[in-house]
This record gives C-alpha cells, sequence and structure tokens, in this order.
C-alpha cells in the first residue's frame, strides 16, 4: 500500500510516498480501507519533534483520523464485518492513518454517521472525542450554564460550539471580528474579538460581572489563567493545552481546574454520531486536499486562521 511517511523530524518537506506492506489484522483488531483521513494539530507538533512523550520516531506514519470500510477483522471481532463504514481516531502510540490501509483495535471503532460523506466523517473523530472528553466528562457541562470557548473557529473549537449549544448550554466564544457570523451560525451567543477587547472583560460586560459556569481553553499560553477573572464563584476551568501564568487567582474563587486530552472510546464516537444524525452537529471543513499533498495540508495549518478543518481524500467515496 501507499502510506506517506514522515522520514525525520523538521518542517512539511520532511514527507515522502512510500510502498509498504499491508498488515494483517490480529485478535481483536480490523483492517480499514481508509477512504480519508486529516490533519491535526498535534500532528505538526509530532512532525516537529515537539512532542516526545507520544514516543514516535521517524520513520512514521502520522494523523489521527480515519472513516473508511472495514476490509478483513481478526479473531475475536464481535462488532463488525466486512464492508462496515466506520471512523474513529488512532492511537498516537501506534502507525497514523496516512496511508491507504490502517489497522485499528475494534474497542476504538465506530460505525459512520448514516448522513456524511467519508469526507466529512474523517473531520470529527480526534476533535470530537477531545470536545466531548473536556465539556462533558470534565466540566460536566449543563443545559442552562453558560460557557466560554477560546479558539472558536479551530477544529476543536467549531465542534466544541456545537457540543455545548446541543448540551444547551449559553456559549460565549472568541474570534477574530471577521469570523463573527462564523462563529455565530454554529450557536454561539457572543462572538468577542480578542484583537479589540480583553475576553474576560467581554464576559464580564456580557453577563453584570457575573461570570461564566464554564472556561474551555484550545489556545493556550496565558489564556486559562486569563480567564479565571471571566468565571464564576466555583466555576469550572478546562484546558486541551499546555497552559502557562499564574493559576493561584484560582484558589480565591473556589473554581476548579482540570487538563483534559482526547480518551478514545466507541462509546464517544456512537454518541456524537447520533448528534450529527439529528443535526445538532455538522463537520466544518475549510479545504479537501489529496493524501499527497500532505505537505501543504501542514503549512496551511501552520499558518494559522484555519476555519474548522483540512481533510485529506485517501480513496474516492
Amino acid at each position: 500500500m501507499k502510506a506517506m511517511m514522515m522520514t525525520q523530524f523538521g518542517g512539511p518537506e520532511v514527507f515522502e510516498e512510500r510502498e509498504i506492506p499491508i498488515r494483517e489484522p490480529q485478535a481483536q483488531k480490523v483492517l480499514v480501507k481508509v477512504y480519508a483521513t486529516s490533519v491535526n494539530v498535534m500532528d505538526g507538533q509530532i512532525r516537529q519533534g515537539l512532542a516526545p512523550w507520544f514516543g514516535i520516531q521517524p520513520p512514521a506514519i502520522l494523523s489521527y483520523d480515519v472513516s473508511g470500510e472495514v476490509v478483513a477483522v481478526g479473531k475475536g471481532v464481535d462488532n463488525f464485518q466486512v464492508g462496515d463504514e466506520v471512523y474513529y481516531s488512532p492511537t498516537p502510540y501506534m502507525p497514523g492513518s496516512n496511508a491507504e490501509y490502517h489497522v485499528v483495535q475494534e474497542a476504538i471503532v465506530a460505525r459512520k454517521p448514516s448522513n456524511l460523506s467519508h469526507l466529512e466523517a474523517a473531520s470529527l473523530p480526534l476533535v470530537g472525542t477531545t470536545a466531548w472528553e473536556a465539556l462533558v466528562n470534565r466540566a460536566q457541562l449543563k443545559a442552562g450554564e453558560t460557557i466560554l470557548i477560546h479558539g472558536g473557529t479551530g477544529g476543536v473549537g467549531s465542534l466544541a460550539i456545537q457540543l455545548a449549544r446541543a448540551v444547551g448550554a449559553i456559549v460565549f466564544t472568541t474570534c477574530r471580528g471577521r469570523n463573527r457570523e462564523f462563529v455565530q451560525a454554529l450557536g454561539a451567543e457572543e462572538a468577542i474579538d480578542y484583537t479589540q477587547e480583553d475576553a474576560s472583560a467581554a464576559v464580564n460586560r456580557l453577563t453584570q460581572k457575573a461570570g461564566v459556569d464554564v472556561v474551555f481553553d484550545a489556545v493556550g499560553h496565558e489564556t486559562l489563567s486569563r480567564s479565571i477573572a471571566a468565571t464564576k464563584w466555583s466555576g469550572r476551568l478546562v484546558s486541551i493545552v499546555g497552559p502557562a501564568g499564574d493559576l493561584n487567582a484560582g484558589y480565591y474563587k473556589n473554581v476548579t481546574i482540570h487538563f483534559a486530552n482526547c480518551q478514545r472510546a466507541r462509546s464517544t464516537l456512537d454518541a456524537l454520531r447520533d448528534l450529527i444524525e439529528q443535526g445538532q452537529i455538522k463537520p466544518i471543513i475549510e479545504m479537501v486536499l489529496s493524501l499527497r499533498s500532505l505537505a501543504q495540508a501542514h503549512r496551511r495549518l501552520e499558518e494559522g486562521g484555519v476555519r474548522g478543518k483540512i481533510v485529506l481524500q485517501v480513496k474516492e467515496d
């Protein structure tokens, strides 16, 4: 099979197309023909050697989203059969999905939403499970609560807005002014132009100094520490990126701070599929490129300002 290999750590130019053997699925695993995958921020971090905790060394196959078709099953696989259309996020401790085929443990695989194409479905697994872990499992966001989502136009942020609205929360989000209508169309009640106004000051203005129940940080740097001022007494903050700055102010407001990452489970993908098929969550795709254009996809992501996801087409639907 053809695969795009990261040949060394470095810039986007390190990817090279290679022919490698197709692996056979062992017990409790399935072999999937990959129709589409996508690019995430973590791919760029791994490529640059900035994520040593994953233990990935070149040559390696990156990308951690899949939508495709089961073409073989290993012993003991009970939930899938050849021909099933599936979607999932591979674990980064195993080979990624920049390839024509992928072997994965069945426990983290789910059936693809019936109302989405493979290109659309491939944009969702990693960002969807990350947002679910942060908002549902950690922050335990509830209907009627308020949430400030930092980075509402990105892959995770644009999904988080939709998930929060599906829960029944009132959403404030940060973005550039030109993206105001975009995030409001996703369900944001208020769009805060962070280039013109401090987000915490804006939240306190909009809530008459009451603050929000939950803050979700998909940006990093000092965003989390600065957002303590925007939370209610005993509020909750959750970050999916490494924070900076002094978090001690949270002590005086009795806040709870969570750090969350993607927790891969079929049950989460099933829950997301229900919301997708009900029309409460939709894929946000800025562009579709071929797998051979992987370097171009990485360059575009690193430029910043991507709305939603960049999807890579591996096979025609």
